[in-house]
């Protein structure tokens, strides 16, 4: 009778029940980190933007006050707007022409055959390889010689170019279905046509996920306008951010409140394309 109680009580036991911590929850509880940690940050510099700086009068601490003022001087005593238009202009122009481009880039090399297609893909991708100082000085010798330092070509033309845009289109390309173009290749379309009316539609996921990398990428440089440019009317947002921190390094209020202006548009892009960055991976063929 023993026995078969023991064996009633094994059977209906759940056979694989997990423990109180299983590991669905230890990677919930990592991620719930790795988002504080991440988050704390901007939070921290989204309230002391709107703060008053802490100051000693009569050997007593005045503590900060909730104030617009720091915003206000940010615009008013430096041509911020303007740099904020620089970085818009710069990083919408080169994200719509890397885009137009990348695409065609990548369904040649993805669709079309011609001799020597592999190699030329190979080359392409070699140039991830290239970290940017290694280029930096020779690029900078070829926009001088071309006559374009101190304007918005300089800026933007040799930013166009990216082989991650290209690599990350060829691979989603890859995996359209081939059928939809043979029927429009019998239908009588060209290449042409097959590309801008069947690719491009069929395309938008991916290139809104590129859109946002691209014009992150161009909104946050920093290093290539510095190197480039010494005219006023084309500093960047970075840039400016820069010369707060050289001018007002003891009023932090000032740069947290420029670094938010800075840092809000791109918060808001990614909240509103986050969707379709997601769908962009699931459907590249990246795990």
């Amino acid at each position: 009778m023993a026995s078969d109680t023991m064996a009633t009580q094994v059977t209906t036991t759940p056979a694989g029940r997990r423990g109180p911590f299983s590991s669905r929850t230890g990677l919930t509880v990592l991620a719930v980190v790795v988002t504080l940690i991440s988050v704390l940050p901007v939070l921290w510099m989204l309230t002391s933007s709107f703060k008053t700086r802490e100051t000693v009068t009569d050997g007593k601490l005045i503590p900060t006050d909730f104030t617009f003022d720091n915003f206000v001087y940010v615009f008013t005593e430096v041509p911020f707007a303007r740099y904020l238009w620089n970085s818009f202009f710069i990083s919408a122009v080169i994200t719509v022409v890397a885009l137009f481009f990348h695409s065609m880039a990548a369904y040649a090399l993805a669709r079309l055959r011609f001799p020597g297609r592999d190699k030329l893909f190979g080359a392409i991708f070699a140039t991830l390889l290239v970290t940017a100082p290694v280029v930096l000085i020779p690029l900078f010798l070829v926009v001088r010689e071309l006559g374009m330092l101190d304007s918005y070509a300089g800026l933007i033309i040799p930013s166009i170019f990216n082989a991650f845009g290209i690599f990350l289109l060829r691979q989603f390309y890859l995996g359209l279905p081939k059928e939809l173009e043979e029927a429009a290749v019998i239908d009588g379309c060209g290449h042409w046509q097959v590309y801008w009316s069947i690719v491009l539609p069929m395309s938008r996921p991916i290139l809104s996920a590129l859109a946002i990398f691209f014009f992150l990428a161009n909104w946050n440089a920093f290093v290539w306008p510095l190197v480039v440019t010494s005219d006023q009317d084309l500093t960047v947002v970075q840039l400016g951010i820069a010369s707060f921190q050289s001018q007002y390094s003891s009023n932090w209020n000032y740069i947290l409140a420029a670094a938010t202006i800075a840092a809000l548009p791109m918060l808001i892009l990614f909240f509103i394309f986050q969707r379709q960055i997601v769908e962009s991976v699931k459907t590249s063929g990246l795990k």
